[in-house]
């Protein structure tokens, strides 16, 4: 029978699992963003994972949360406009692009 030690033992296996579980989740989001960031830029990956962290910085968001949002741009074509500014500031930096639909250039 295990003892009280084996019970805890198993627990933290578990919360551990549960964590690798997220962090892959959440890798996959981050990666399928730069690929958005890549082919929208005409930018290589390094460059991409660079502007999805600029935009994190820029916009004090979660870079995960970053990423998810323009995962749902991309499927809805709808982004916060914080957003939607500082990637393209970013993409500016690294590349002249326009994000399709955004607003007229003042």
């Amino acid at each position: 029978m295990p003892t009280d030690g084996g019970s805890d033992q198993i627990f933290e296996l578990q919360e551990q699992v549960r964590q690798l579980k997220e962090a892959v989740v959440s890798h996959a989001v981050v990666d399928q963003a730069i690929g958005m960031v890549v082919v929208l830029g005409r930018l290589t990956p390094d460059e991409g994972w660079i502007v999805l962290k600029e935009v994190s910085q820029h916009t004090n968001i979660k870079l995960r949360n970053v990423a998810e949002m323009i995962l749902i741009w991309g499927r809805t074509g709808v982004m916060p406009a914080e957003i939607r500014v500082a990637l393209e500031d970013a993409l500016d930096q690294h590349g002249p692009t326009q994000i399709p639909g955004a607003p007229p250039e003042r």
